[in-house]
């Protein structure tokens, strides 16, 4: 029988309640501040404890994996597939390391955007200042002037971003199954011009300040010894914490802010965003969507929001696996007909 270090940490919390609880009167008061401390253990968070650091590689090669001719994840040693239980019992950190590797992937999928595919990136918002948060979109050469045919791309929620349908699929299975590239290059073969959206890029994440609390001495009108007092009682209180916290969280990762993307900060306003700067702004007659999941909702938002203008350009829309719901969106009467006469494809 194996007993873990965070049990061995709260059993003599126990034995000391269970003593305690025994004594008389006089020991409720010390009673009362075992149960608090014990309400406050989250043992999940204890458990961390026990963890490897959280330190992975950034590159695939540190990962050991790479992309064979048939675009497959493989071991550079083995030629075995991604393994996720990388240790056995720690499925906090082997999907510490899952998410590691799937940032790693999405740069990879960027680059082949714009090395494969030969995309440009494209920086949003178009008028933003050097310091503001910024999000990006790709596209092809003639996606303004192709005066045709334009394809847009727009995938689902969560961790994917663009050139992505799912990482799980990129990593279980190959690059054609769970990225956006077999589309782009067929529609570029094809005569479209394309535009791979971004909608999940809503926001960066920055350190959060420490903010530092004044001490009372330095503001206090109070006597010099009632000061030393409380400033004697504040350090001490710090002290407990922090004890406390060493245990609870050992492996603390920084705390972080979001900071939003002007006019971009969910799908549906990316999505509102670059139609107004770039779709509607295209000389294509004829534009074509292929939308996926959440995808979906976010072009039926862009319907609500720009109707007129999605009408007299939007050609067809694939909607696959799309979550969209034009009742609970409160779409009109004359989008739920357009959406029922013009060539809608659902999957």
């Amino acid at each position: 029988m194996s007993i873990s270090l965070s049990s061995l940490i709260l059993l003599p919390i126990w034995i000391s309640m269970a003593q305690i609880q025994q004594g008389g009167p006089d020991e409720k008061e010390k009673t009362t501040a075992l149960k608090d401390l014990l309400s406050r253990i989250d043992l999940d968070e204890l458990m961390k404890k026990d963890e490897p650091p959280l330190d992975f590689p950034d590159t695939l090669e540190g990962f050991e994996y790479a992309f064979n001719e048939k675009g497959q994840l493989r071991h550079i040693k083995t030629g075995e597939p991604f393994v996720f239980n990388y240790r056995e019992d720690l499925h906090r950190w082997n999907q510490k390391r899952y998410e590691a590797l799937g940032e790693i992937i999405t740069k990879y999928v960027y680059e082949l955007l714009e090395k494969d595919c030969n995309l440009k990136k494209i920086s949003i918002p178009v008028d933003a200042t050097e310091s503001e948060p910024k999000s990006f979109i790709f596209m092809s050469e003639d996606a303004l002037t192709n005066p045709q045919k334009l394809m847009v791309l727009i995938h689902g929620s969560g961790v994917v971003r663009a050139g992505q349908w799912a990482r799980r699929l990129i990593i279980n299975e190959d690059l054609d199954s769970g990225t956006q590239i077999p589309f782009i290059k067929r529609a570029m073969d094809e005569g479209y011009g394309v535009i791979v959206l971004n909608p999940n890029e809503n926001y960066i994440e920055v350190e959060k300040p420490k903010i530092h609390v004044q001490s009372s001495s330095d503001s206090s009108d109070e006597p010099a010894e009632k000061r030393e007092r409380k400033d004697k009682v504040s350090k001490e209180t710090k002290k407990r914490r922090d004890f406390y916290e060493k245990y609870r969280n050992p492996q603390r990762e920084k705390e972080m802010m979001q900071l939003y993307i002007r006019e971009n900060g969910s799908p549906e306003e990316h999505a509102i965003y670059v139609w107004d700067h770039f779709i509607a702004q295209s000389a294509a007659e004829n534009v074509f969507f292929v939308a996926h999941s959440y995808g979906g909702l976010a072009f039926v938002e862009l319907m609500i929001q720009r109707e007129a203008d999605v009408k007299s350009k939007v050609t067809a829309v694939a909607l696959t696996d799309s979550v969209h719901n034009v009742w609970h969106q409160e779409a009109g009467k004359t989008i739920r007909e357009w959406m029922r006469e013009a060539p809608t494809v659902t999957s």
